[in-house]
């Protein structure tokens, strides 16, 4: 497709090297740059929050958090209870 205005990218780091994973999230970075709107799912959180400007946290088909991702990192209950390994 020439020149979408929207990307979704579902679990692009899934079983790729570190290094693949770094080049991929400079790569979507730079398309960011350019205006490219990139609708991503992923559960490598520091992928992620590399790449993101807002968070959606989902369970269960419920969605249990939204906001930016400072907002993100400022509660502490939410990235306890989802992000913590």
């Amino acid at each position: 497709m020439g020149n979408p205005s929207c990307v979704l990218l579902d679990e692009p780091s899934e079983g790729l090297a570190p290094v693949v994973v770094r080049v991929l999230a400079d790569t979507i970075a730079a398309l960011k740059r350019e205006g490219l709107t990139i609708l991503l799912s992923e559960q490598n959180v520091m992928f992620a929050r590399r790449l993101a400007d807002r968070a959606y946290i989902i369970e269960k088909g419920q969605i249990k958090f939204v906001g930016t991702i400072a907002a993100l990192d400022a509660d502490e209950s939410i990235r306890r209870a989802y992000l913590s390994v």
